[in-house]
């Protein structure tokens, strides 16, 4: 379990005893030997990657009063980990949400209690967003030197440095480094993060949970440049499995699902965990892999946004 330690009101200190990494025996995946990395247990709320992502770019502040500010759609893992973050840091925090105004989700209202604000964006001021990174200025009634931009998902080149350290827990857990960790992407900054932390040892495979996820190559290739890791190449990207596009589900994704937890007793979202190991489970039954391949599969955690699912991947 993740502890958050407190040195003075305004400084974050993480002190996290590492996640599991449960073997899975199931025959939904035959002819592999697989791990679950379970870092949806790392914290209740500021779960999975969003705490790898946030951790260093958090301790940065530490000893500063900042105002953080970050975006994200209706049901963002990223805004609801920030929101509860900033809440135990004590620091004021804004999330810019597309969505129109007065649409609502249980995200929303647990980021409002938590002392969040909450500005809607529209569809065209979001994609301004995302291509200027100064753009949020404008979104905002008063800026100042305290507030503090953190990007979509939390992809910052820092965010790297937190997830890199997955790499080295693994290899303690299961006495060697896998063969093969296979993610979720929908930046591309945990599939990087990991990359750095191979050292171009182990395969990566990347399963984008978003429609035209090519594009992500380039952001993963920058993202490692600008955090200062080598260029790597021990990666690859599946594009064919996102069941229509981001958030969009469907009937086979919903039955894998439900068929994984009743098996193992993980609970699953659809969004990003759930189509990884949807694309696993297709790729074993292809014989992708060569027989007794090693894979750990990394639970990314996000499950708070199983709510705006169908009832049967909920309970």
């Amino acid at each position: 379990m993740l502890l958050y330690h407190f040195r003075s009101h305004h400084c974050i200190v993480f002190s996290v005893s590492v996640s599991p990494c449960q073997r899975i025996n199931s025959i939904l995946f035959p002819g592999i030997e697989l791990w679950i990395k379970r870092d949806d247990l790392l914290h209740p709320q500021v779960s999975g990657n969003k705490f790898r992502k946030l951790k260093y770019p958090l301790l940065a502040l530490a000893g500063q009063r900042p105002h953080l500010v970050s975006m994200g759609g209706l049901w963002s893992n990223h805004i609801h980990a920030l929101a509860h973050a900033a809440a135990i840091a004590g620091y004021p925090a804004t999330a810019l949400i597309r969505a129109a105004e007065g649409m609502d989700s249980a995200m929303l209202d647990d980021c409002r209690a938590l002392g969040m604000q909450i500005i809607y964006v529209n569809r065209e001021t979001y994609r301004a967003l995302r291509d200027d990174g100064q753009h949020w200025r404008r979104c905002m009634c008063d800026v100042s030197e305290q507030h503090v931009w953190l990007p979509e998902g939390g992809s910052s080149p820092a965010a790297l440095h937190g997830v890199a350290e997955l790499v080295a827990e693994v290899r303690d857990q299961i006495d060697t480094l896998p063969d093969v960790f296979m993610l979720a992407c929908g930046t591309g900054a945990t599939l990087a993060g990991i990359v750095a932390g191979t050292q171009g040892h182990s395969q990566v495979l990347g399963v984008a949970a978003i429609k035209n996820g090519d594009y992500l190559n380039e952001d993963i290739r920058c993202l490692l440049q600008k955090a200062g890791y080598p260029a790597h190449q021990n990666y690859h990207l599946l594009t064919n499995f996102h069941h229509g596009g981001y958030a969009k589900i469907s009937t086979e994704l919903i039955a894998f699902c439900d068929m994984f937890q009743h098996q193992t007793g993980i609970a699953l979202e659809p969004v990003y965990t759930g189509k990884m190991l949807f694309a696993l489970h297709r790729l074993c039954l292809e014989n992708y892999f060569p027989a007794q391949t090693r894979v750990v599969a990394v639970h990314t955690g996000g499950l708070q946004g199983k709510r705006g699912f169908p009832a049967t991947i909920v309970s």
